[in-house]
């Protein structure tokens, strides 16, 4: 285990809140709350019966206000990073027996699917300490702990950060999200002997584009010009890859274009959390924007709805792994 991952063990408290969203065609954006002072929504089921926890780590639309303020950018374009709504489209977890977890902090704020300090010096007026990880492809693209830019790679900032906002961005959001993430985990594991993680994410419309062996023909006899889902299980260290084969085949029921890994083979919380041969298992999720969302207004669309309903589908048919020869206990 990361070492700095480890006052996680000795603080367990989780905070929780109650979410009444949900997802219909046409609907308007939630309002964002800038005045919320919890960092993370935990949703539990008065009885979990599923081995399965269900995360959203970048959906996450309280922007503080000072924040907003300070930014080079307006907020619509701040928000272009941001997995919108994808928290309502798993919300309907707890009443299918498994805990909902989702971040309320934007990922342009701070990215709890990096590890804990990974920044960019030029970023900082100040000396960075050595436990920073100052050098990586992330790091690079600007895609930080802290990020340095959005979609596009249009600046976040027009001026140098001192690294205790940073430091205080990762103990009052970074931090719990990962302590209650732990938790849920480790309950569930000692439930059910074993955790299924579902690391719920959204890609771009334009991110993926199959590959010619990849078309197929959708129920109206035309060919699908979009990756739908990509699933990643890092390349199949992160997970049984019977729970892949499920999952995948539950999106494909329901007439879904799935790739694996590539371009989206796991972040950091699969790397880090997925541990097969000690019965935890990370599935990353990746959903095409354009099957739910008007990336231009950030608004969910009519499609919502089908793709709410094709998660809770995949989230509820992971209970056969409870039967039989076919549990992964």
């Amino acid at each position: 285990m990361n070492e700095l991952l480890a006052p996680y063990d000795r603080d367990r408290q989780v905070e929780s809140q109650t979410n009444n969203a949900s997802v219909s065609g046409n609907e308007k954006s939630v309002p964002v709350d800038a005045d919320d002072s919890s960092p993370i929504l935990v949703r539990r089921p008065s009885r979990q019966t599923l081995p399965v926890v269900v995360a959203s780590p970048h959906s996450g639309r309280n922007y503080p206000k000072d924040f907003v303020a300070d930014a080079a950018l307006d907020l619509l374009p701040l928000r272009s990073s941001e997995d919108a709504h994808v928290d309502r489209l798993v919300e309907a977890a707890p009443k299918l027996g498994a805990p909902l977890l989702a971040a309320l902090f934007p990922r342009v704020y701070v990215d709890p699917n990096r590890e804990p300090y990974e920044l960019d010096p030029a970023m900082f007026h100040d000396q960075l300490p050595d436990h920073v990880v100052t050098r990586n492809g992330r790091i690079a693209a600007g895609l930080g702990t802290v990020p340095r830019v959005v979609a596009n790679q249009r600046q976040v900032y027009n001026r140098k950060l001192a690294f205790i906002e940073a430091e205080q961005r990762i103990r009052t959001c970074y931090r719990p999200y990962h302590q209650a993430l732990k938790q849920l985990i480790e309950e569930t594991r000692e439930r059910f002997g074993f955790c299924i993680l579902l690391d719920c994410h959204s890609m771009p419309s334009s991110a993926v584009a199959p590959q010619p062996r990849e078309l197929k023909k959708n129920q109206d006899g035309k060919l699908s010009r979009r990756i739908d889902i990509v699933l990643g299980d890092c390349h199949g260290t992160s997970s049984d890859p019977r729970i892949v084969e499920l999952i995948e085949g539950q999106f494909q029921s329901h007439e879904l274009l799935v790739r694996r890994n590539p371009p989206y083979a796991g972040g950091f919380i699969p790397r880090h959390y997925g541990r097969p041969a000690k019965g935890v298992h990370t599935v990353q999720i990746e959903m095409n924007r354009a099957l739910y969302l008007d990336e231009a207004t950030m608004e969910v669309t009519k499609g919502a709805t089908r793709l709410s309903h094709n998660m809770s589908a995949v989230i509820s048919g992971l209970g056969v792994l409870l039967a039989g020869d076919a549990k992964l206990a």
